[in-house]
């Protein structure tokens, strides 16, 4: 955790336009000032390459908080409040003086300044680096970079270098909003507050971990860029490698910034890497072709706008990890997360090795094996399956039943949050244990790259699976290799 005394005293958003601005950002910011979370009298700033005029940029954001998930919060007085904060800059990040105008923008107060850079990776070098040159970076000041950082293990460590010119690491805050939700802070909480849990949490107790993120949209007017990565690059490198991160760490000797994420990279070194001669067996890419959703017919990803009709880029990916460690050797990690998929999942799923022995069989009983469900969306629940006695005088008769371990159920919660609420919160009181640090970042592309070499030498090419299917069938044979199955 940052050292520095001084509040910050203004927020730079650079890509304050577009689509991730109006969704998460500008709301989460808004939901801060109205809880009064944030310093008194610090500035919003949002620079873009569009000329607006002050007024036209206030109602922008105003449009952007009213249609979000927070809209159940506006009103005109506490925006009307929130409004005062905020100014407009254009910038051209490309020329040399293009960030000329930020300076004159933010307050004389002394304090830091968060530099959120919501921009396409291409710009987050160019931006720092003419920041710096125009001497608004000091050892108070902050930068926020959003994934993908980089598209391989190369262009990571050059995005990485060109950032670290301008802010030392410990001035850099990496974002992935899935550490930001509740559930996943909750897994940590769960993990080692608990000490019913950790003898358990190793391959002595656990048959398998699964985890999922199945989105039901497809490219949203996004093809150009999503063409460029691919499911593998898009979601597995940041989201799911995250997550599988948090459930595979070794205890942390602190909950500090770099005892957390000391534990996480180590799980990175520790993937077993998945090459040519493993591709195959291991992983499963795929490609949506047209078909319904919600009884509506949607085009397939050759079909979406723009599209290339010779891409071979996978909307899909599925695969078998294994982590060689002294903790977790033997139980497979099942990662798997595509668009246009039956529903919209984002879960982890823990399921624990079967009772050795089932002393119900000559009563005609079986026993389904403990299972912890840990969903993200598209609500934050938590629950422990296990087996019961179904009620009434028959017959002895087993159930499933889940536990309810979700803090809602115990704690009021007035609301629920935008992960990029505690994300920025956490920024603004500079600390980083939520967020990613460069090596992690170099690790975690270091095991894409071999899969995506793999891909190449192997001439794996994509599986179609139909719109509003759970991936192609190649996938299911992936898990039930293993004696397991998808939780659908």
């Amino acid at each position: 955790m940052s050292s520095d005394p001084l509040p910050c005293h203004a927020l730079v958003l650079f890509g304050a336009t577009g689509d991730l601005a109006r969704r998460m950002l500008w709301p989460s910011l808004y939901a801060l000032h109205r809880e009064g979370l944030l310093p008194e009298a610090m500035r919003l700033v949002g620079a873009a390459r569009k000329p607006l005029a002050h007024a036209e940029f206030v109602e922008h954001v105003r449009a952007a908080i009213r249609s979000s998930g927070n809209a159940g919060l506006y009103d005109d007085t506490t925006f009307e409040a929130f409004a005062l904060r905020v100014r407009y800059v254009a910038v051209a990040v490309g020329e040399d003086r293009g960030l000329d105008a930020v300076g004159p923008a933010l307050p004389a107060t002394p304090g830091g300044v968060i530099y959120y850079l919501a921009t396409g990776p291409d710009l987050f070098g160019p931006i720092c680096l003419h920041l710096c040159a125009a001497g608004l970076v000091d050892e108070h000041s902050r930068v926020v970079v959003e994934k993908p950082i980089g598209s391989d293990a190369a262009s990571a460590e050059t995005v990485n270098e060109a950032i670290g010119s301008a802010f030392g690491e410990h001035q850099i805050f990496r974002i992935d909003h899935y550490l930001g939700k509740e559930a996943v802070q909750n897994l940590i909480a769960l993990r080692f507050g608990n000490a019913i849990l950790e003898p358990l949490w190793n391959s002595n107790a656990i048959d398998h971990v699964q985890i999922t993120v199945a989105e039901t949209v497809g490219l949203e007017g996004r093809w150009e860029y999503y063409d460029h990565s691919g499911a593998l690059r898009d979601m597995v490198q940041s989201h799911l490698l995250q997550l599988l991160c948090l459930v595979a760490m070794e205890p942390p000797a602190a909950f500090t910034a770099s005892a957390v994420r000391n534990e996480k990279v180590k799980v990175l070194w520790s993937l077993r890497p998945i090459t040519g001669a493993h591709v195959a067996s291991n992983t499963v890419r795929g490609q949506y072709a047209g078909g319904y959703l919600e009884d509506r017919g949607v085009p397939g990803y050759l079909e979406e706008e723009g599209a290339r009709r010779s891409s071979d880029t996978e909307s899909f990916v599925a695969i078998r990890a294994e982590v060689d460690n002294w903790r977790w050797s033997g139980v497979p990690f099942y990662l798997r997360t595509g668009k246009r998929m039956k529903q919209r999942s984002s879960e982890i799923v823990i399921r624990f090795k079967p009772a050795p022995f089932n002393i119900f069989a000559g009563i005609g009983q079986s026993l389904s094996a403990n299972k912890l469900l840990i969903r993200l969306q598209p609500d934050e629940t938590i629950t422990l399956s296990v087996m019961n006695k179904t009620p009434g005088l028959n017959e002895l008769q087993l159930g499933e039943v889940p536990l309810n371990l979700a803090p809602t159920a115990a704690f009021a919660t007035p609301r629920r949050r935008i992960a990029y609420e505690r994300m920025l919160l956490d920024v603004l009181r500079g600390n980083p244990a939520l967020f990613v640090r460069r090596d992690e970042v170099e690790a975690s592309w270091r095991w894409i790259d071999g899969i995506v070499e793999g891909w190449r030498s192997a001439g794996q090419g994509v599986r179609p699976y139909a719109a509003g299917s759970w991936g192609p069938a190649a996938a299911a044979e992936l898990i039930e290799r293993g004696g397991h199955s998808w939780n659908e």
